[in-house]
């Protein structure tokens, strides 16, 4: 008897992505990647590089994109909103999710998260805040009652 390919019958399987706070729950993304980058050899070591090699990689790569690591903005049921989390991908299916610190954003080319969007108009930038806006009585704006 031949053996067929068990490679038709496979499904690939989806990334693993996990809740930094709930880690039994799944958590979903299909947002944009913002992938990370390295300007100095003091970051190649802290992630485990050595001295010397790490010396060398940027002096030949003055930008160095780290193709495994990214930032990227999460759903999580549980949390009931997006987050922005830290990835770093080991395969093809296993990641590791946290929280992503203010301080990586620096680390993202053409992201400043201190400096607003130059696209959006004044005005837009405004009316977004007035949703968050509280009345005398304690209450947003827009809330009913």
């Amino acid at each position: 008897m031949v053996e067929r390919s068990t490679r038709s019958s496979r499904r690939p399987q989806r990334r693993q992505l996990c809740c930094p706070a709930h880690p039994e729950q799944r958590i979903e993304g299909n947002g944009r990647k913002y992938f990370l980058h390295l300007l100095t050899s003091e970051q190649l070591k802290a992630r485990g590089m050595a001295d010397k090699r790490a010396k060398l990689v940027i002096q030949a790569y003055p930008v160095l994109v780290l193709s495994n690591e990214w930032l990227e903005e999460l759903f999580c049921p549980i949390c009931g909103g997006n987050r922005w989390c830290h990835i770093t991908k080991h395969d093809r299916v296993e990641h590791t999710v946290r929280w992503a610190p203010r301080e990586l954003w620096e680390q993202v080319a053409h992201v400043d998260p201190v400096v607003a969007n130059p696209t959006v108009s004044e005005f837009t930038r405004r009316e977004a805040r007035r949703l968050n806006q509280k009345r005398a009585d304690g209450k947003r704006v827009f809330d009913a009652g």
